[in-house]
Parts: C-alpha cells; sequence; structure tokens
C-alpha cells in the first residue's frame, strides 16, 4: 500500500531532486491493464496539488496502451515542469516507450527494458478469433505484419507487377476489412509523427532520431523485441541514466512492494479461487498512480467468483462446473495519503 512506499517516495524526490508521480499498469495474467486516456483527469489532479515546479519524475511500468494517451500525458505532466525524466524499473513497453521518447533523461536499472512503438489497431471490423463464438473476440492488426506481408510478395515472392500486386491486396482485404486496413496506414503515419514531436525533448538531433523511429517502429522485427539499458544507450542513442547502487536499490524496493500489492507474478485463474470453496469474493488493483501530494488512486475490479453446475445433456445425466463473475465495481478509486 502508499503508506509502505512513502518514505521511498521522499527518498526518489530529494536524491533527484524533483516531485515523483508513480504510474504501474497490471500485465498479471488475466487481469492486464493498459495505458488509457481515463487517466489523464486523474494525473491533473496529482499535478494540480504538485503545481509548477522545475522537475517531475516518473517512475513507469507498464506492457503500453493507447498511443494517444501516452501523447496527451507527456504534455500534460510537462506543461508543469521545465525538466521531465521517466524512471524505469522493469518493463516499460510500447506506449510507454512512447512517453520515454518525451522526456529529457530515462533512468533505466539493469532489468529495466524498452519496447518497439509500432500500433496495433483494435476495433469491431478486426477478424474474429478462430474457434470462439463471442463477437467482441477480435485479433490485433499489427502495422508492421500487414507491411511485412506486403514486402514478402515483393522482395521473396517477386511479385511487382500491377496485377499480382492488385490479387494479393484484393485478398489481404478479404481476410481484413478495408477500413482496417485504411486505420492500419494512418496509425503508421501517426505514430512516426508523435514519437518525432516527443523527440525533439531529447536533443538528438535530426538524423539521429529518425534513425531512432525508424528502429522502433519497424527494423526491431518484432513487437515483443525488448530494448535493454547497454541498447538503448549505445544503439540508440537515447539520453539513458544508469542509477548508482543506492538509488537502484530505493528503485526496487518500490517495484518489488508495488508487484507484491498487485499480485503480478501470480495468474489470475478463477478455478483455482473456488476450488474448495462454492464463492469468492475479490478486490483485484490493476492499476496505481500515486504521488505524495495527492495520495493513491487505484484502478480496482472487485466482486463474487460463483461455482455452478449445469447440466449438459438430457439423456445422460451429466454436469459441467462453471464459474460466474458477478462483478460489482470495477474503475478508479481515490484513498488519501
Amino acid at each position: 500500500m502508499l503508506k509502505n512506499r512513502i518514505d521511498l517516495y521522499k527518498e526518489i524526490e530529494n536524491q533527484r531532486k524533483s516531485k515523483l508521480i508513480v504510474y504501474a499498469t497490471s500485465d498479471r495474467k488475466g487481469l492486464e491493464t493498459q495505458i488509457a486516456s481515463d487517466v489523464i483527469p486523474i494525473f491533473t489532479e496529482h499535478l494540480d496539488k504538485i503545481g509548477d515546479t522545475e522537475k517531475i519524475s516518473l517512475y513507469l511500468y507498464t506492457r503500453g496502451g493507447e498511443t494517444l494517451a501516452a501523447w496527451s500525458l507527456v504534455n500534460l505532466i510537462r506543461n508543469f515542469c521545465k525538466e521531465f525524466e521517466v524512471i524505469i524499473p522493469f518493463n516499460c513497453h510500447s506506449a510507454g516507450t512512447l512517453i520515454c521518447l518525451g522526456a529529457n533523461k530515462i533512468i533505466m536499472t539493469k532489468q529495466a527494458t524498452l519496447g518497439p512503438i509500432d500500433p496495433s489497431v483494435n476495433g469491431p471490423l478486426n477478424p474474429m478469433i478462430p474457434g470462439l463464438n463471442n463477437p467482441n473476440a477480435r485479433v490485433p492488426v499489427s502495422v508492421e505484419f500487414v507491411n511485412a506481408y506486403l514486402e514478402m510478395a515483393k522482395k521473396e515472392l517477386g511479385i511487382n507487377d500491377q496485377i499480382g500486386l492488385a490479387n494479393i491486396l484484393i485478398n489481404l482485404s478479404n481476410q481484413i476489412h478495408p477500413l482496417t486496413l485504411g486505420q492500419v496506414n494512418k496509425s503508421k503515419s501517426q505514430i512516426q509523427m508523435l514519437a518525432k514531436k516527443l523527440l525533439a525533448n531529447q536533443g538528438l538531433g535530426e538524423a539521429k532520431e529518425n534513425e531512432i523511429i525508424k528502429f522502433l517502429c519497424s527494423e526491431s522485427g518484432s513487437h515483443d523485441y525488448t530494448i535493454h539499458r547497454k541498447e538503448a544507450t549505445e544503439s540508440l542513442g537515447l539520453q539513458i541514466e544508469k542509477p548508482s547502487m543506492e538509488f537502484y536499490k530505493v528503485i526496487k524496493a518500490v517495484n518489488d512492494d508495488i508487484q507484491k500489492e498487485m499480485e503480478l507474478l501470480l495468474p489470475y485463474d478463477p478455478k483455482i479461487l473456488v476450488a474448495n470453496n462454492q464463492s469468492y469474493s475479490y478486490s483485484f488493483r490493476r492499476a496505481l498512480i500515486e504521488s505524495i501530494n495527492y495520495g493513491c488512486d487505484a484502478f480496482i475490479s472487485e466482486g463474487t467468483l460463483v461455482k455452478q453446475s449445469i447440466q449438459v445433456s438430457q439423456s445422460i445425466p451429466t454436469t459441467q462446473i462453471i464459474i460466474q463473475d458477478n462483478r460489482t465495481l470495477e474503475g478508479w478509486k481515490h484513498e488519501k495519503a
């Protein structure tokens, strides 16, 4: 809980001579959350309490989320400070990496990783997941996978004539809705534009900025590719700082406590939770935004899992166990310091 981390937050502010905001999103299997636009009003409350200041440190743990939410968050924070830095304890991928590009400096631990920023399109027109009868279960369409498919046709298969390329595009449109393909192309242009604007804060020069964007958007090969501190510093040339051993211990202590509170290493399995009981009441903390000045905002899911037996056959007395999730709360809750 926040009370266990207040002294650590004070130590970070003292060492960095800054004001600290902590933002962590869950990557617990089955209870994942992402960076989204609903955090902007919450960050505003924390920043209003902090007020205009020389420097803000954002302690960030995330697997990613909405591109425009990341863009808006960076611009919001920078309106309250002259210098902005990001502290990465462990995972900071996708939209999290995009936030880092907007910082003057990035502090990375030994285990900290950045990731590619190539977006995936998610929407109601995306292809349905085969084998599932859930109309809301859709396959994310990766911008770079679409591009890779077209490049494979040209380079590997040698298809360069207009008729051949047209047939490939028609086939692709039969698998992925044309409007989704259009959104894919738009998303790629948008992410490159946002990354370029954010990278201006690093003061690297246009040539280096273009090189970084090219790598993060396409040359890394896969959205799962991880970029450790050495590569971020030496190969990409980002403004990376290595924490002292003393400061590393503080960063790790914060991460360990948040990891324990959000149970990030424990997969969510309803069957196990109700294995020995008919029901199980739960309260899961799935995202945290914290500061010394304004306390804690937690994204919480609460409810009850109920085990039920249903008859699956009229002719043969066979029953099946199902688990019903009666969720009573899902949203942000403010807790004072």
